[in-house]
Formats: structure tokens, sequence, C-alpha cells
């Protein structure tokens, strides 16, 4: 039967391409003949070799009759008289007519193509890779072919593999990858070439979030041109074959909306490209645009088929049947295709202006003119766009909405909402109620203070409660409240007093009135409340109802508890503080006062002081010791126990009194300080000190000192100052045994010898050597006596280290 509907093939059977009919093809009962299947089959590739010719045939056709209606406008002429213009000036030329009408479109024209072809065959030029001929016609007409087959493309595989063919193998590119942006912000493969059938079904969804090449595209409207793609670390499509590859992913976009990503793949790393070719691929990427715009990417399922886009008519219903304002925006282009506004095309009925204005007024105006500080610092319209380009949904709590009315700036808060569908963008905004939102304050406010309140009618005898209340009662929800009167049956019975108080001012004097009790729950658990209350009247002057609210202040109850406790220990170790100082400066003041009667000494003039702490509660163990001992010398000393208070001030007695009793052996200075240390060391609790001891000899006016860790004693002679020499001694206590050494001075007659402790010299804001400095300076001016002479130094002096001062002065009379 198919024998006689097929028509008689005038060239004969139709034979594969080796001549011989494959078994398939040819009939198993006569052999040599062609089987239905073979004919179907013969006829499907003569259709498609068919289909494959008048394309290319209609792509030439079209670019002459473009060049055609060039020569018309140019010439002035009529469409016949340009054929045969068009037709000579090839001949003259040695090209074809399609060749020359390329040329006569580029020069016309100036465009993309033809700038790439000459940025092309320059870089042929100078580039020692194998390409294609360097022929400008041929490169024009193939770009130009790449573009005529990307418009006239059934899917975006066509358009990738069109490009790559096209337009980007004589650029050097490798493999180009059409990704499709979903509205959640992922990114699909919709078509490839170039690329290993596996890498693309591996690449073929990616999700939102996840950084990739085609991902930075979007970021930037130039595009990310990457030079070498193992060098960024970033993943992408065909990572593993040439990493060292260059990459460029562009954003596919028109009317101000981003449909997609082109990204396109070089074996070797990329260069810089010249203006023309980075313009010929943006140019590249709006046709990609254009076709994710017309139909959809590849399903799961492997089909394919058009996006359906919901219509503006079907997201009116959806705007309509929200239970919030909506508007229906959709954008509005300027001469170059570019986004300037979008229009309000809807507004639902439950729409709500921040300005009160009528739907009326809103509905058919643009949105930058209804809503001009959308564009300022609330950053509205911008969020609006970028929803539009990308498609991704934009979410924000409590943003700023200010409308303008007659110049005044109205603001509103509200819960923003934006979407894109299709080509349209739904707003959607929930305006702040202020009821609700008090109301929402007024409970947080009375959980974290936990206070519940409450209504009782004394007429119906009807009480209401709020939740927080039934929580502090410890009771569920479904209890009858307590009454007022009933509260001394829920309350310790030490507080029935303070609580019938509180009831007879709050209902038979009808005054406000509040107390504390013990509110004993019924899981047994005992909180201290606080309730206050107000008695409301009604025209008559009669008491109705009583509002008011109960607080836990258990924990403030058990606090101040805490407090108090605290307060009276404090008192009480403050008064034990006091007196032990009190005992402590008495006891100091009893073995060292402030100022002594003058020691008597033939030959000698002396002068003692003592300056206490100013602050009382810190009592120093400075002291000094000046007595004229059985073999008629003088022991001079000052030292210093290391720490404060009642430890430090009894050490200090320890030791100044057994240097009295160790000098009465009449050993040398040196001696006496090698004793004390071994009293300090074992007799004291660990006790340290520093000290200067010096037994002065009236008769031969000399003095042998020994120092154990102390600073030297200053010696003013004919109006200089100078310490004498640091001779070697540990402190006090530091070990069992210790060696001082000795120094003896010749004094003479007006010759004034300084012993003091560091409270004189040490500061905080110094170091000891410029204090030291400064006291030097002082003791050079000599007074005519010495008691004013130590007096000057320690008022010249004032310690700020809270710390003692003891000084001992003598001068050698005439």
């Amino acid at each position: 039967m198919s024998d006689l509907r097929q028509p008689p093939d005038p060239q004969g059977p139709q034979l594969p391409a080796g001549g011989r009919p494959t078994p398939a093809e040819t009939d198993a009962g006569s052999p040599g003949r062609p089987s239905p299947v073979g004919r179907l089959t013969a006829t499907v590739d003569r259709l498609r070799r068919e289909v494959r010719a008048a394309q290319a045939e209609a792509d030439g056709r079209a670019l002459i009759e473009l060049a055609k209606g060039i020569l018309v406008e140019r010439l002035r002429c009529g469409p016949a008289q340009a054929a045969r213009q068009l037709a000579e000036l090839a001949g003259q030329a040695g090209v074809t007519p399609l060749e020359f009408a390329v040329d006569v479109i580029n020069q016309a024209a100036r465009d993309r193509v033809s700038e790439v072809t000459e940025a092309f065959l320059a870089a042929t030029a100078a580039d020692a890779r194998p390409a294609e001929p360097a022929d400008g016609h041929s490169s024009a007409v193939r770009l130009r072919a790449a573009e005529s087959g990307a418009l006239a493309a059934h899917d975006t595989q066509a358009v990738a593999d069109s490009l790559l063919e096209h337009a980007l193998t004589p650029l050097g590119a490798e493999a180009v990858a059409i990704w499709a942006l979903g509205t959640d912000g992922s990114l699909a493969l919709a078509g490839t070439a170039g690329f290993p059938a596996a890498e693309a079904g591996r690449w073929r969804h990616v999700p939102p979030g996840v950084t990739t090449v085609a991902r930075r595209g979007l970021a930037e409207r130039s595009g990310h041109w990457i030079r070498s793609l193992a060098e960024t670390g970033m993943p992408s499509i065909g990572q593993h074959h040439h990493p060292e590859g260059g990459r460029v992913a562009v954003p596919a976009g028109t009317g101000g909306r981003i449909h997609g990503v082109l990204e396109i793949a070089w074996p070797t790393p990329l260069d810089p490209a010249p203006p023309p070719v980075v313009r010929q691929i943006e140019a590249l990427a709006e046709l990609c645009a254009h076709t994710l715009e017309t139909y959809g990417r590849h399903h799961p399922d492997g089909a394919e088929g058009p996006r359906v886009l919901p219509e503006v008519t079907e997201l009116m219903d959806l705007a309509d049947g929200l239970h919030d304002p909506a508007l229906v925006l959709v954008p509005v282009l300027d001469a170059d295709g570019e986004l300037a506004d979008f229009r309000i095309h809807h507004v639902n009925s439950r729409f709500l202006d921040p300005a009160g204005r009528p739907r009326g007024v809103v509905n058919g105006a643009l949105l930058l003119e209804t809503y001009p500080v959308a564009a300022g610092h609330s950053e509205l319209f911008e969020r609006i766009e970028r929803v539009h380009a990308t498609g991704e949904p934009y979410r924000a709590h409590r943003m700023r909405l200010t409308a303008l009315v007659d110049e005044v700036p109205l603001a509103a808060v509200a819960d923003i909402n934006i979407s894109r569908h299709g080509s349209s963008v739904l707003l959607v905004w929930r305006i702040e109620d202020e009821t609700a939102r008090l109301a929402s304050l007024l409970q947080h406010a009375q959980r974290l203070g936990r206070i519940g309140g409450f209504e009782e009618n004394l007429l119906t005898a009807e009480i209401t409660w709020n939740g927080q209340l039934y929580e502090l009662y410890g009771r569920p929800v479904s209890d009858v409240p307590v009454a007022l009167e009933d509260l001394p049956a829920h309350a310790h019975p030490d507080d029935a007093v303070a609580i019938g108080r509180f009831l007879r001012t709050l209902l038979h004097h009808r005054r406000a009135a509040s107390t504390a009790f013990r509110l004993q729950r019924p899981d047994g658990v005992t909180r201290h409340i606080r309730v206050v209350a107000e008695p409301v009247l009604d025209s008559d002057g009669q008491l109705y109802v009583v509002r008011g609210a109960y607080q836990d202040i258990s924990a403030q109850h058990w606090t101040e508890v805490a407090l108090a406790a605290t307060r009276d220990q404090l008192a009480h170790t403050e008064q034990q503080a006091s007196e032990r100082n009190r005992l402590t400066l008495q006891l100091q003041h009893a073995i060292m006062p402030p100022e002594q009667t003058p020691l008597a000494v033939p030959g000698l003039d002396l002068a003692v002081r003592y300056r206490p702490a100013e602050t009382q509660h810190l009592v120093g163990g400075d002291w000094y010791d000046a007595v004229v001992l059985p073999s008629r010398l003088v022991l001079l000393c000052v030292g210093d126990v290391a720490g404060h208070g009642i430890d430090a001030a009894t050490s200090m007695v320890v030791l100044r009194n057994a240097l009295r009793g160790l000098a009465v052996t009449g050993a040398g200075p040196g001696q006496l300080l090698s004793w004390l240390n071994m009293v300090t060391h074992h007799l004291t609790g660990s006790v340290t000190a520093t000290a200067v001891c010096g037994l002065y000899d009236p008769d031969r006016q000399t003095l042998r000192w020994a120092r154990a860790g102390h600073l030297p004693p200053v010696l003013v002679r004919g109006g200089e100052a100078e310490p004498l020499p640091l001779v070697g001694g540990m402190l006090l206590g530091a070990v069992p045994e210790a060696e001082y050494q000795e120094h003896e001075v010749q004094l003479a007659v007006d010759d004034t010898l300084l012993m003091y402790t560091d409270g004189l010299v040490e500061r905080r804001d110094r170091s000891v050597e410029e204090s030291l400095a400064q006291l030097l300076k002082a003791a050079r001016t000599v007074p005519p006596a010495l008691d004013q002479q130590v007096d000057r130094l320690l008022t010249h002096s004032r310690s700020d280290t809270d710390d003692d001062t003891c000084v001992v002065g003598i001068r050698v009379a005439p």
C-alpha cells in the first residue's frame, strides 16, 4: 500500500552514503529493494537537507534585501534599480552579491559585527595559533549569520550551537553555556555547545546561593572576565577539561530584566579583550536574553516547551484575592529599551495609600510620580527593580514608606513583599496597625514585669483576668477567677490585717489602694505579690467596677532582704575596721608621736619629723629613732616595714625596740643591722623591712652608718646636697643571715645630714631618680634653723602614694 501512495521518485531510490541500502532499509523478501522504512528515512534526510538549504538561502536573501533597502535610501532609487546596482557593484568587486551586501550593511550601520570582524582580522594576523582564513567578507557573513540563526532558533540549544559555530569559534572560544535564571535565584543550564554531554548533565541545575562563574556574572553589568579559571578556584561547567583557560560570564537581559547568563570558555588564558569584542559578546548575551524570554528551559525529563507566563489579568485576580494591600506594576521602558519606571496597573480593593489618597488617584499612575521618595533612602524602587531584573523575591520587615502630599512628607511603616510574575511585579505591603502594636507592647511589658490585670464588676459579680494573672496565681485558664473579697483565703494568715486595710480603703472609702502580701498558690509555692486597684464610679457616684493589677515582686522582696543583710554586715565590718584603725593609729602615735621634743646633744642640732598617711585606714610601718647611748654615741635610724595596718605597726614596734636594745652592746651599725635581720626573719612572721642605722660620735664629729635596702642619707654642705655612697646591704628579713657594709663620713661645722623614708620621694607620676633630684634641689636651700629646713622639705614633697614619711636631720653646731 505504501508503494501505491508514494509517488515515483524521478531520480530513483535514494541510497545511504555508502551506496548500498542497510538491512533495515531493505525488504527481507526482496533483497536489494528499499523497504517502506528505508524510503521514509531517505525522504526525511532529503527534506532535512532542503530545509537547511532554504534556511541558508533565506538568511542570505534577508541580507541582500536589507542591502537593497540601504541602496534605495542612499541612492534615492527604486527597488529594481537598487537590485541592478547591487549586482553590478558585486561583479566589479569580484565578490558574490551576498558578500557585497554584508559590506554595504556594515558600512551603513558600522554595527558590532563589523567591528568584531576587524578586531578578529587584526587578532588572527598577530596570533600564531591556526585559524580560519582571514577573509573579512566571509567572517562578516558568518557573524551576521550567527545573529540571524540566533533570532530564528527554536530553542536555546540551537542558539548555543549557532553562537559557537559562527561567532565565538573565530574568537578562539571552545565552548559556550547559556544559563536561565529562576525566580528563586537558581541557575538552570538552558543550552550548551562544546562541553561534553556528561559535563552538561552534571551542571543541569545550580541551587541559589552557590557561587559559580555564572553567578558572578549576574552581579556585574559588564560581566565577569576571568583570565584563568584555575587562578580563581571557582567552580563552573567544564572546569576539569581546560582549567587554565579563560572564562567570561555576561548577564543576558532585555528591558531591565535579567533572564540568564551567557558563559564562554577559552582553552588558554584570556588576555584583555578590545572594546569591539566586549560589545560583540554583550550583543550575543542580549540575543540569548530574547531566546530565554520567549522559550522555556529544559524540563527535568528532557522535554522542551515554551514557558507559560501569567498574564497581567491573572496577576490582577491574584492581587484581588489577597487580604493585604497590593499593587500590580508593569515596567515602563525608555527609547533605548532600558527600564525607566513602573506603572501602577492595578490596585486591589484592600489598598491603603499611606497618604490617604483614593484608589482612583493611584491606579494607572507611574510609581515614581506617585511615590517619589521611593527612590531615596527607603530603597523601595531599587528593590522592585532588582526583583524585576533577577526574579528573586524580596521581603522586608518594618520598611518606612513616605508619600508626598502637597509637598508634605507623610510616612508609614509597613512589611513589604515583592515578587515577579512574568514581566510584571506584585508589590504587597501591610501597614503597621498602631493599636495592635501597642497591644503587643503591653503584653510584652506585662510578661517582663510579671504583671497581671483584672476587672471586677461588683453589680454582676463578673470578673475578668488576663492570661498573665492566671499564671501568677498558678491556676489554669479554665478556673474561676478569685474575687477581691476572697483574697484573704489565698494569702498567708499573717497578711490578713494588711489585706483587710486594703479592701476597706478600696471598697468602703472608694479610694485607690495598694498592699503587698504572700500569695499561697495551689501548687504549694508562696509568692510575694503587690496588688494595686482603683474604684470606678457610675454617673450616680455609686461603685460598680474595680480595676487593678497584681505584680509578682518575689525577686524584689528577696533582693531587698539580701541587701538589708548585706548592709548590716557591711556596717558591722566598717565598725570593726574603724576600731582596728583607731587602735593602730593610737599605737603608732604612742610610740612615734608626730612631734617630739628635740634631743639634747652637745655640739649637735637634731630634728625629727613624722608625717602619717593622709588616709587613716592606711596606717603604715615607717619608724625613726634618735637616742644617746651609754657610750655617749648617738643612735640615729629610720626604717620602713612593708605593708599597712596593725601587722605593719606591731612589726615596726618590734624592730625599733630590738634595735635600741642591740645598740647598747656597743656594736657598729653593720653588726646591728645583721642582728636586726635575724630578728626580722625569725621573730616577726615573714616581715620584710628597710632601714638606715648610724652612730654619731660627738667628740670626733664622725658618722658611721650602714643601710639595709634603704636610700642612703643626704649630706648638705656649703650650698650643695649629695647622697652618701650606696654601700651594700639587702633588705631585712629576706634571708636568715646577711652582712652589711659600713661607711664613715667626717662632718664639719654647719654640715647637715638627712635620713628619710621613701614617702618623702616616691611619686606616681615620676621615677625615683627624678624625685631624688627634686629633693636634692630643695635641700640646697639651708635656712638658719634645722627645724625650718626639715619642715620645708616636708612641705615641698607632698606624697601621693598614701605612705608615711619619717625625716631625721642633724646639723653640726659651732
